[in-house]
């Protein structure tokens, strides 16, 4: 942990300062709990009035505004304060190994410079491995699987056979990336097994949660984008293709062979029936549960999804469903007394 003055970090950052440039600041926190010696920020308009009873000794906001803390002034306060947390405190630092000789390396492996290779490491035949990568114990590679430089495999990580892995790509403990999809032919009540002869593609800076399970194509790959990260206990189906910059919240399942879009972000536990599209900078709102074509840039939610704000306005109705059935039925009745009253019957 570094400690930094106020006039540092707003020189990393890029940002302008409101208050002494002096102060020393040794840790990031949050609005409610920050303290002296401390920087918090404030990103959600929701939690403005914490700004003004902080205890931090600077918080970073987009416009000066009207409290006791030093300010640093920037254009995206969550973004800047990622920097300095990391200015701060660092990533995890991945305690040096080198190869270890129980660790099961085939002689067809080929290992890049500075790996780390753990106990209980299984690198099978013919795999391709860049530079200074990093794998935890229990880490299993199947054969003919490549990847590229600068990854980092966390314990008993599973990636099966053929699966190719760009630079940067991080994968967290117990996911699997390239298991068979979830593909049968049914025939007179018998559920026959498909090949699955696809494989899984993670391009350049993807991270894949803990507990993942990513299946390789029947025919065509899987691939997740460039830069996207996909959150713990997600499931994606075989020849799914996800696009550059998305985020996947936790317990998101994709059906095989959907098509995403790029920077689209889809809440926890949102499901995508198959070979649909879901267009571009589209947003999903938790358990939202989409069963057709969704166009670039759409916001939706609910099951089944539909605009976002047309499901708010039907869930706000259902608590009132009860009496408003209920009042229902005494018009029915009223009508049907006054149709009696008039001699009349009601069809």
């Amino acid at each position: 942990m570094k400690t930094k003055t106020l006039q540092e970090l707003a020189e990393h950052v890029g940002g302008r300062l409101v208050g002494d440039p002096n102060i020393l600041i040794r840790e990031a926190s949050t609005l409610d709990k920050a303290g002296c010696g401390e920087i918090t920020f404030l990103s959600n308009p929701k939690y403005e009035p914490l700004v003004k009873k902080t205890k931090a000794s600077a918080v970073i906001v987009q416009k000066e505004m009207e409290c006791t803390a030093a300010q640093l002034i920037v254009e995206d306060p969550y973004y800047a304060f990622m920097q300095i947390v990391v200015l701060l405190h660092g990533h995890r630092e991945h305690p040096k190994v080198g190869i270890s000789p129980a660790a099961h390396i085939a002689q067809t492996a080929q290992l890049g410079p500075d790996c780390q290779v753990s106990q209980g490491v299984t690198i099978s035949e013919h795999v391709k491995i860049g530079k200074n990568c990093y794998f935890y114990p229990g880490v299993f590679v199947g054969p003919k699987v490549q990847i590229g430089d600068d990854c980092i495999f966390y314990p008993n990580a599973v990636i099966y056979d053929g699966t190719i892995i760009g630079n940067r790509v991080i994968v967290q403990s117990n996911a699997s990336i390239g298991q068979d999809g979830f593909g049968f032919a049914t025939h007179k009540g018998q559920h026959h097994k498909i090949p699955q002869i696809g494989r899984v593609i993670l391009e350049d800076d993807v991270e894949i949660g803990a507990g993942c399970a990513i299946e390789r194509g029947t025919l065509d790959n899987t691939v997740i984008g460039k830069g996207s990260k996909i959150g713990d206990l997600v499931a994606i189906g075989h020849g799914t293709k996800i696009g550059p910059c998305c985020l996947l919240v936790p317990q998101v399942g994709i059906a095989g062979s959907a098509v995403i879009g790029h920077h689209v972000v889809m809440g926890g536990q949102v499901g995508v029936v198959g070979h649909i599209r879901v267009g571009n900078m589209v947003k999903i709102a938790a358990k939202a549960g989409v069963i057709n074509d969704v166009p670039d840039e759409a916001t939706i939610g609910g099951t089944p999804a539909i605009d976002v704000n047309k499901a708010k306005r039907a869930y706000a109705l259902i608590e009132f469903l009860p009496e408003m059935r209920k009042k229902l039925k005494e018009i029915e009745r009223r009508l049907n007394d006054l149709s009696k009253e008039n001699g009349q019957t009601t069809p």
